[in-house]
């Protein structure tokens, strides 16, 4: 049972939806692989319910969590494989998370089954995704591996900003029972997550809501007031 994670002087609780940003190079992605054990820290620890997450088999602290990287790949098998991997296939599972994920009409409307295949390598029948269908096959792929973290590192770094935000605000709707993580230097989805945490130089300098980090007028609202000038007539 996850209470809690305890990472740089803050907690992430059971339930919370977080979101991690700052400048490229600030630390997000080595945050993220030092918490999925993909790094081991050089000094300090990382503790899973007080205990360093060290101590707790590798492969079952692996179990706890889904993630989708920003270099995620989709395979030249089935959908249904795409999806299920090396859990069993339960195809009606499979066929509501592809529609939670947003899917399923692109399913109705090129004809796509759960055995149609992603890529042509294979087959000539096989589907090719666009940029914003691969996200969400992804994001269905961490959500049928029903971990209770799930972690999203930027996967949507090469969508514009408005589809990025039609995959957060979905995703964070069905995470309503889990723990997420978002990480992304754009912060048009940062406003629906309970806390954010801002990198700068390895560290987290300031953590808060959105409302309490904007008020505080630090490098949050810089960014925020930066990225919204953009889209200020």
């Amino acid at each position: 049972m996850i209470n809690w994670l305890y990472f740089s002087k803050e907690i992430i609780k059971v339930g919370d939806v977080n979101f991690l940003t700052g400048k490229n190079g600030a630390g997000k992605s080595t945050f993220v692989k030092l918490l999925l054990r993909l790094y081991d820290p050089t000094e300090g620890s990382i503790l899973l319910n007080g205990h360093d997450i060290k101590e707790f088999d590798y492969d079952s602290y692996q179990s706890l969590f889904a993630s989708v990287f920003q270099d995620y790949h989709l395979f030249a098998f089935s959908l249904r494989e795409n999806i299920a991997m090396s859990a069993a296939a339960d195809d009606k599972r499979i066929l509501d998370i592809l529609k939670q994920a947003g899917f399923s009409h692109k399913m109705e409307e090129s004809n796509i089954t759960l055995d149609t295949e992603i890529h042509k390598i294979f087959s000539s029948d096989g589907h090719e995704p666009s940029g914003g269908e691969s996200q969400k096959i992804a994001v269905a792929r961490a959500l049928y591996k029903n971990a209770p973290i799930l972690v999203l590192d930027e996967p949507t770094a090469a969508l514009d900003p408005r589809a990025e935000f039609d995959i957060y605000e979905r995703f964070r709707h069905m995470v309503t029972d889990k723990t997420a993580v978002f990480i992304s230097h754009r912060l048009s989805s940062a406003k629906f997550c309970d806390h954010i945490a801002v990198f700068d130089k390895g560290t987290i300098c300031e953590y808060g809501t959105h409302d309490s980090l904007l008020q505080r007028n630090g490098k949050y609202a810089e960014l925020f007031r930066m990225q919204a000038d953009y889209y200020t007539l």
